[in-house]
């Protein structure tokens, strides 16, 4: 995954440039590499294992996972950044309904390929099974999300590699990518990590797509929240007081209470159904009178 990401955007920008795209296309350039690099190797690395399924499960299934990764996440984000903007601590700007939309679809795609389908594959897809099949839940939340917090650093070396053989000039090699403050960053994808496994064991057909929705609602959230006037969203928020920051975190946090809860949810109804077939299967007892 961080070969893949240091490739993707240092060879892709790159790429983008010799080939004359602009705009949408040459953003979407380095996002279709980074997929294209890594969700194969994964799924043919994790079919070479025969281990536990990977996760992703049918369409019909998967849908239905996706819109519950996407549905609690926004639920959470809607719930918490509501009560912070009726505090106060948030304002908001007047909506483009038209340039919010375009925003919407294009990020959608973009953060789907370039983070959200490649960093689930890889992490809790491959890394997460890989672990259960030897450890406990706890030891494999704990690992994979370890594994996480490595990714984007890993990431800029090879970044800065690529560009070298390119040359270009390369971005700065660091924990946190983008010149980030690396404590507070390794924080947030600590929290980030552990809802993200949270999403991936809430359900029992199709989990990954649930952490695959969930991730890419963090992205679109925190880039209207936090980058919407840069990005061109249609739609920002500004942050009024210094502890606002907490609110993504925060939100986090009750997405991951959600997750749980469905994950009992879906057990118990899963316990129910089992039950209901092994007393069906059962013949029946004659009748004494």
């Amino acid at each position: 995954m961080s070969t893949a990401l240091g490739v993707g955007t240092a060879l892709g920008p790159a790429a983008a440039d010799r080939l004359g795209l602009a705009g949408l296309p040459a953003r979407l350039l380095p996002a279709a590499l980074v997929s294209a690099l890594a969700v194969p190797l994964l799924v043919l690395a994790h079919r070479r294992r025969a281990g536990r399924p990977l996760g992703f499960g049918g369409p019909r299934a998967g849908l239905r996972a996706f819109v519950t990764g996407v549905g609690v996440t926004a639920a959470a984000a809607a719930l918490v950044l509501g009560a912070a903007t009726a505090a106060g601590m948030v304002r908001w700007s007047r909506p483009d309904l038209g340039t919010l939309a375009g925003f919407l679809a294009a990020n959608a795609v973009i953060a789907l390929l370039l983070e959200a389908l490649p960093e689930e594959t890889a992490l809790r897809g491959y890394a997460w099974t890989a672990l259960r099949e030897r450890f406990g839940g706890t030891v494999s939340a704990l690992a994979t999300t370890a594994v996480f917090l490595l990714v984007p650093g890993a990431s800029t070396v090879v970044g800065a590699g690529v560009a070298r053989l390119l040359g270009d000039e390369p971005q700065p090699v660091g924990l946190a990518p983008g010149g980030q403050p690396a404590a507070d960053y390794l924080i947030l994808l600590t929290v980030f990590g552990l809802t993200l496994v949270a999403a991936r064991t809430a359900l029992v057909r199709a989990p990954l797509w649930a952490a695959v929705g969930a991730h890419l609602t963090f992205l679109t959230v925190n880039r209207i929240l936090l980058e919407g006037d840069a990005r061109g969203a249609g739609w920002s928020g500004e942050l009024m007081t210094a502890d606002a920051v907490l609110l993504v975190p925060a939100y986090l946090l009750v997405a991951a209470a959600g997750f749980t809860v469905c994950k009992r949810f879906t057990r118990q109804r899963a316990a129910g159904g089992a039950d209901r077939r092994t007393e069906a299967g059962r013949p029946r007892q004659p009748s004494v009178r």
